[in-house]
């Protein structure tokens, strides 16, 4: 890997601002021209506790996060002692005044010399700016984008306060080497976290109703819906519990109008009927499932990749459905297009699986390419009084409706039904009502995304992985192949219809497979042993609430 990449990391406690500080300083680092990427850490508490916002920004792409600190902002005494042992032995510290010096290379901040009645905050920002090399107009051109709707005084106020603490730090002439010049033009990408991107992925899918209840990590979706409702003519709605979500998203389709439902954990589990139904009725759905730790509440505002299984069996019954799990910013958009488009073609639930990690990761990326969605003109369909919503077919999939455009009657039931809707106990037609209802799978598996390799074709060590760990492994491959070794990289980003012909030959060349996951039990290599026939031969897991590091990656692969 060649160019440049630092990791700056602010830790503090929440309710500090260290958010407001990064997400700007993100801002500008991507304005200018710079590969980004942020990992967030925060605990369940809205004061207090420590809290970190990890931005590693650089001339080179970065697709995940590092444990070593080039240079750590401490908004309070307690954080340096606390990430002490992951400073690089060349790193850089900044804090104010009441926290002792530990090197030469530790600037400390007169914090109520600068800041004259602002957020200490601020005064960081102007710091790190300048230590990077950054135009203090940049910095402050990007903190207006979070203060400029505040009252002006407030915000100008801490533009000059931005001001001063760049103008302090340039005189005091600090032993830190800017960032090199970015390599990429000025203006050319956005900042955006997965959520945000999932959320643009809907509205571009035409969208017309997303719905939800607080749930971190997935709220952050709804929200950013929320913020170009009206221009976009989305109706968002806060409802009263997970299963109230998931049934108006499932009558939204019913309507026509796509809808989103996002959530996480335990308003996934209270969704699971709802899945049911929409499998039942074959009725098209889409949900956004953010993963953190369970069991129950877990690690609220950790990540983990332990709800594969969930994702898959959720929904009481056998019935068709698709779990898709993106693994990059660009991925965010395109699935959940596909998703949609999956959800209508086939008439059946379709599954996004994200986690914390993803789901609130800033990243520099290229604005998204946007084609008008292909939605259905149901007026223009033939409009037979006859019509039969559940009529058998070879593909399983049903000609569909909406009630009230036309003389068609649609029906839509929850028990098993006649070809025409009806509530039906005939045991044979049950048969073979349920068997073209899976018949959808054929179709679903044929159009399977495979798992994208990289790599030689017949390496040594082939790390498999899915959703939002392929930078980590991707970057642990980078580095095996540095030291000689012959490794590749499997990323599934649709786990569910497989299509195994699609990947095992690759897998079978190997000559040693790794199955990487942010679980205890490797739930994509027991998918893959049950559905493909095919055995990794190691696992790596993480499950500690924290995301996979190419360092952690190695340092299990050493130790086994």
């Amino acid at each position: 890997m060649t160019g440049v990449s630092r990791n700056i990391l602010i830790g503090g406690a929440a309710g500090q601002g260290l958010a407001t500080i990064g997400q700007a300083l993100g801002k500008a680092l991507v304005r200018k021209g710079y590969h980004l990427h942020v990992t967030q850490t925060y605990e369940s508490r809205i004061r207090g506790g420590h809290n970190t916002f990890a931005l590693r920004a650089g001339t080179v792409a970065a697709d995940a996060p590092v444990e070593s600190i080039d240079l750590l902002l401490a908004l309070n005494a307690s954080e340096l002692p606390l990430h002490q042992p992951n400073l690089a032995p060349d790193a850089f510290v900044v804090s104010g005044e009441d926290v002792p010096a530990t090197s030469p290379r530790h600037l400390r901040i007169p914090i109520a010399e600068l800041a004259q009645g602002v957020h200490e905050n601020t005064l960081f920002l102007g710091v790190v700016a300048c230590l990077l090399g950054l135009t203090k107009e940049g910095a402050a051109s990007a903190l207006h984008h979070f203060l400029g709707k505040l009252d002006p005084k407030v915000a100008e106020a801490n533009e000059q306060a931005l001001e001063r603490s760049y103008a302090w730090t340039a005189s005091h002439k600090p032993d830190f080497a800017p960032l090199p010049p970015p390599g990429l033009p000025e203006g050319s990408r956005i900042m955006i976290h997965g959520n945000e991107a999932i959320a643009m992925g809907a509205m571009a899918a035409g969208l017309k109703l997303c719905c939800f209840y607080p749930m971190s990590p997935g709220t952050s979706i709804p929200l950013t819906v929320a913020g170009a409702a009206e221009r976009m003519g989305i109706v968002v709605e806060q409802v009263e519990d997970e299963i109230a979500a998931v049934n108006m998203a499932f009558g939204a389709f019913y309507a026509g109008a796509p809808a989103l439902a996002a959530t996480s954990g335990g308003g996934f589990s209270l969704m699971a009927e709802g899945v049911s139904l929409a499998g039942v009725a074959e009725n098209p759905l889409v949900l956004a499932v953010a993963m953190r730790p369970g069991p129950a509440t877990g690690l609220a505002t950790r990540t983990e990749q332990a709800d594969l299984d969930a994702a898959l069996y959720y929904g009481h019954g056998e019935f068709p459905r698709a779990v898709l799990a993106p693994g990059s910013i660009q991925e965010c958009f395109d699935l959940t297009r596909r998703a949609f488009e999956l959800a209508e073609r086939y008439q059946t639930p379709v599954i996004i699986l994200t986690d914390q990690y993803l789901a609130d990761s800033f990243r520099g990326n290229e604005p998204f390419a946007f084609t008008p969605p292909a939605t259905p003109d149901w007026k223009a369909l033939p409009d037979d009084p006859a019509y039969e919503r559940y009529v058998m077919t070879e593909d399983g999939i049903s000609p569909r409706r909406l009630p009230g455009f036309g003389k068609a009657l649609v029906v839509c039931d929850s028990h098993e039904h006649t070809p025409d809707g009806h509530v039906t106990e005939d045991l044979p037609l049950r048969a073979r009502m349920q068997a073209k209802r899976m018949a959808k799978l054929r179709g679903m598996a044929a159009e399977a995304i495979p798992p994208a390799f990289s790599g030689p074709e017949n390496p040594d060590i082939l790390l498999l992985c899915w959703g939002s760990s392929s930078g980590a492994v991707e970057e642990a491959a980078s580095t095996l192949r540095g030291q000689g070794v012959k490794a590749g990289v499997c990323h599934f980003t649709q786990l569910w219809p497989l299509r195994p012909e699609s990947f095992v030959p690759r897998l079978r060349a190997a000559k040693e497979t790794v199955m990487v996951e942010s679980n205890y039990t490797g739930q994509l290599a027991g998918l893959l042993r049950r559905e493909a026939g095919f055995s990794v031969h190691r696992m790596v897991t993480r499950f500690d609430g924290l995301p996979l590091t190419s360092a952690y990656i190695l340092n299990q692969l050493k130790s086994r």
